[in-house]
């Protein structure tokens, strides 16, 4: 999960990219990074931390130009050195800098690919590194020095053609423009939209339509699966379907979690989709429990906020918000290693009693992954003087891994993992735990875009739809994601600040 920003603008961009990764914060706040490209030169800032440490005003004043990608990272592998901090670059050919969210399936036959027969070197483990060198080298074997759309085109077919899995990516091409694509079953999400202004159209791409409204930029669609659109820097828009075979197989676990609540994900709201998400739950509870005794409904914030409203209201409850954040602690799903997990969550979260006591409390959440937090914000709930705690969650149990870009971790480490809604009841100490029904779930996200027919839905079935995943692959996987692994990982901090400097008309 990261988030991207691309702009060919008419007017200095790092502002307003700026402005982009901040609103995209949510996607990534283990590092982040911005080129920028003016009178023939890029120029690059990226660093560990969030986008308002990373940025300072001596490196906004560096990052000159109209044109412009940005990133906000988390680490897909549990590593957090600043290393693989984004956008990457190459200089050959003509210079480009690439970002991108999501996950190469077949990132390693791809690295021995590029180094025996494309001769060309990957100086960190990211997966975009790799995929910007894959469309460079595809790149390359044209033979115009200003390549014309349909080079572009040619490129991204065989970047299609050569990776696999879920993503999502912008890149700039010095001296020629910027072009952006999305992988052929559509599993990350990218929209573009456009600007008018006094000296002419501008246009944006990002991982969600909340960065383009932010920016005062119209949506004007999801960009489609297997489909790459590329922007001249004069304002020429061209697109094209590049991939031999596509199908709109979208995450559904960006709509229960990952997206913020002001997005539209192929023509999907996503404060309507979590509205529903709440709705099937209350309908589940009737059907299931009709005599419940339930008091009041709380919801674990923010992101099962939502879901939690519209699931009391179906219930004929009171909602209270019985839990303050600290807003300045990042999402403990994605920190490396449990103990720094269980550290943060009664960082996160503080109680407030008067809502819990001597009541019977339905917390809700957005879904439950590893199950620390949740079995703390049990623990919580009593020792703030809650009579009984159940416990429901918005999505299924989360039972397997996910490979397209969500850095979930290890099978073993899934507290859904071989394990019955019962025994997982009472590894976290809920008196009763309720679980959203998978075609509920579907039918949620279905029901604002009756077109999508199909969803990513690994985490919760196992099924990988890219069809390229096997038990190998889920072993090496594991291994890289254990916490064993993430405790030992390189957290050393490198501040990268870059001009690159290239010859060139961009």
């Amino acid at each position: 999960m990261c988030g991207i920003v691309g702009i060919v603008g008419k007017y200095p961009v790092n502002q307003s990219i700026y402005d982009g990764l901040t609103v995209l914060q949510h996607r990534g706040q283990d590092a982040a990074g911005m080129v920028t490209l003016h009178d023939g030169k890029m120029f690059m800032r990226k660093a560990n931390g969030l986008v308002r440490d990373v940025f300072h005003t001596r490196h906004m004043h560096r990052l000159a130009g109209n044109v412009g990608i940005g990133h906000v990272r988390y680490p897909t592998a549990g590593c957090a050195s600043s290393a693989e901090a984004q956008p990457f670059y190459v200089n050959s050919p003509f210079g480009i800098a690439l970002a991108h969210n999501g996950n190469l399936t077949n990132a390693a036959e791809l690295k021995k690919e590029l180094y025996q027969t494309d001769r060309r070197h990957i100086n960190t483990s990211s997966d975009s590194e790799i995929l910007l060198n894959v469309f460079a080298h595809e790149l390359q074997k044209g033979t115009s020095l200003k390549p014309a759309p349909e080079d572009i085109f040619n490129a991204a077919e065989q970047v299609y053609k050569r990776c696999y899995g879920g993503y999502a990516a912008v890149a700039l091409i010095l001296g020629v423009g910027m072009v952006c694509f999305r992988d052929a079953s559509g599993i990350r999400p990218l929209v573009i939209g456009k600007r008018e202004t006094e000296a002419g159209t501008e246009y944006m791409t990002a991982s969600e339509s909340v960065a383009l409204d932010a920016l005062g930029f119209e949506l004007i669609r999801d960009v489609e699966p297997g489909e790459a659109v590329f922007v001249e820097f004069d304002g020429g828009l061209h697109h094209k379907v590049c991939a031999p075979k596509t199908q709109l197989t979208p995450c559904i676990f960006e709509h229960v979690y990952l997206a913020r609540p002001d997005s539209m994900i192929d023509n999907v709201s996503v404060y309507k989709a979590r509205l529903r998400m709440g709705e099937k739950l209350a309908e589940k509870i009737q059907r299931e429990w009709a005599d419940h005794d339930i008091d009041v409904v709380i919801p674990i914030p923010d992101t099962s906020t939502t879901s939690a409203m519209q699931l009391a209201h179906g219930l004929n409850l009171k909602m209270r918000h019985g839990f303050v954040k600290n807003r300045y602690i990042g999402r403990t799903f994605i920190m490396p290693g449990q103990q720094m997990r269980q550290k943060s969550v009664r960082k996160k979260l503080n109680a407030i009693e008067l809502e819990f006591k001597d009541k019977n409390v339905l917390l809700v959440d957005d879904s439950i992954v590893r199950g620390t937090t949740s079995q703390q914000i049990v623990e919580m709930a009593r020792d703030a003087g809650a009579n009984k705690v159940y416990f429901a969650s918005a999505a299924p149990p989360v039972r397997f891994p996910n490979v397209y870009g969500i850095d979930m971790p290890a099978a073993s480490e899934l507290v859904a993992h071989d394990r019955t809604v019962k025994q997982i009841e009472e590894l976290i100490g809920a008196d009763k735990l309720i679980y959203q029904e998978l075609d509920d779930l579907i039918e949620a996200v279905q029901e604002g875009n009756p077109k999508l027919t199909k969803f990513d839905t690994s985490v919760f079935t196992g099924d990988y739809i890219t069809g390229d995943i096997d038990e190998k692959y889920l072993y090496d996987l594991e291994q890289s994601r254990n916490d064993t692994v993430k405790s030992n990982s390189n957290l050393e901090d490198v501040d990268m600040v870059m001009d690159i400097h290239n010859e060139g008309n961009g």
